[in-house]
């Protein structure tokens, strides 16, 4: 199974939150659910983890540094 990336560094975010989550999917999808919880105050919904799990990039694409955020879906 190919790894996938959950990057906070995306998207817009009040806190300018910059942490990257990689491993395998269902692996990502459940640590980016709990990050989104505790940090970001979503509610732990299927809905939530639908969506984290369109939002997945491959892990290939990871560069370090700055990216430019771009607005989260609604």
């Amino acid at each position: 199974m190919a790894r996938k990336m959950a990057d906070c560094r995306r998207f817009e975010s009040d806190s300018n939150c910059t942490l990257t989550i990689i491993g395998e999917e269902d692996e990502v999808v459940l640590a980016a659910a709990q990050h989104a919880v505790a940090v970001h105050g979503h509610e732990d919904t299927p809905e939530l983890k639908d969506g984290l799990r369109r939002m997945l990039e491959p892990a290939e694409e990871y560069t370090p540094g700055e990216r430019t955020p771009e607005p989260f879906p609604a």
